[in-house]
């Protein structure tokens, strides 16, 4: 999918919800995110695997420069910009595919958006000084997070006083409130309740069962379970063996009107939602007298 017509998705929701979810997949720039940390950093290296990212069919790249694995440490914008720029400018040499930006920092959204990125996915939803200011000038779509803490301490007892799909909500009124008083428009707004991050594996689980719970907002939402503890712990599993698991999780998602599924596994798991949404739609008055049967 290429920025105009990404931009266009965004315009037409919810009608462009019917769809099968877009494919988001992650290329981080980073030696230490938890699946992919090291294969990537290497600016030729992070190229060949957008390229392939590209044959597979993905519909945006989600460029990141600093690790939020639990624990992890931020980094400054300055070696973040290192990071991801040259990677974006270099896509856009020979792509016009949606690229976008996983970040939280002002001067990373400003470098990234001049580079050829055209979407800001924000795992702290703009709350960073500056950001939401510079998300408005830039007037790009941004993905709102939840995120219970910050990477470095956030699974350390991660706590609800409530219920967690209701405080998750409660956090997207008031950010969506603040977005649309700072001149963002509703159709530049997506929102993601952050899988994994601030939040034990039954969080996670009753969260994803929930996703109906968050169509209230009447905005997109993002899905990012790809290959994360919660996954393992489920499947007693290491990261390396969670596909079929990672998998299932965005087909279930995709069946509660997820709109855009953020993955590791470009090729496999477009496969694996195109043939859900070829049995959703297929009609059955069509098939009625017909005698022919597929054998095995």
């Amino acid at each position: 999918m290429n920025t105009e017509h990404f931009l266009q998705w965004c315009r037409d929701f919810p009608l462009s919800s019917s769809q099968k979810p877009l494919i988001m997949g992650i290329l981080n720039v980073t030696p230490n995110s938890f699946y992919d940390g090291g294969l990537f950093l290497a600016e030729d290296m992070a190229c060949k695997r957008a390229m392939e990212m590209l044959q597979q069919g993905v519909d945006i790249i989600d460029i990141g420069g600093e690790s939020s694995r639990p624990g992890a440490e931020t980094i400054s914008e300055v070696e973040e910009i290192a990071r991801v720029v040259p990677i974006i400018q270099r896509i856009r040499d020979v792509s016009d595919v949606c690229i976008s930006i996983d970040t939280c920092k002002p001067k990373v959204m400003d470098a990234a958006v001049s580079a050829g990125a055209s979407f800001i996915n924000d795992i702290k939803a703009l709350t960073h000084l500056g950001a939401l200011e510079t998300a408005a000038r830039l007037r790009a779509p941004v993905c709102l997070m939840h995120m219970k803490g910050l990477p470095k301490s956030m699974q350390d007892k991660p706590y609800y006083a409530g219920d967690v799909i209701d405080e998750i909500n409660d956090f997207f009124n008031q950010r969506i409130d603040v977005c649309l008083a700072a001149g963002i428009e509703p159709n530049q707004l997506i929102l993601d309740p952050g899988f994994g991050f601030g939040k034990t594996v039954e969080h996670n689980l009753l969260m994803v069962k929930g996703l109906q719970a968050f169509k209230c907002h009447h905005l997109p939402l993002l899905l990012g379970v790809s290959r994360k503890s919660t996954i393992g712990a489920v499947l007693g599993q290491a990261t390396q063996r969670l596909l079929a698991g990672s998998i299932a999780a965005n087909v279930y998602a995709m069946l509660q009107g997820v709109s855009i599924i953020r993955t590791h596994d470009v090729e496999e798991t477009k496969q694996a939602l195109q043939m859900v949404q070829a049995i959703c739609n297929v009609n059955h008055d069509k098939t009625r007298g017909s005698d022919q049967h597929e054998s095995t």
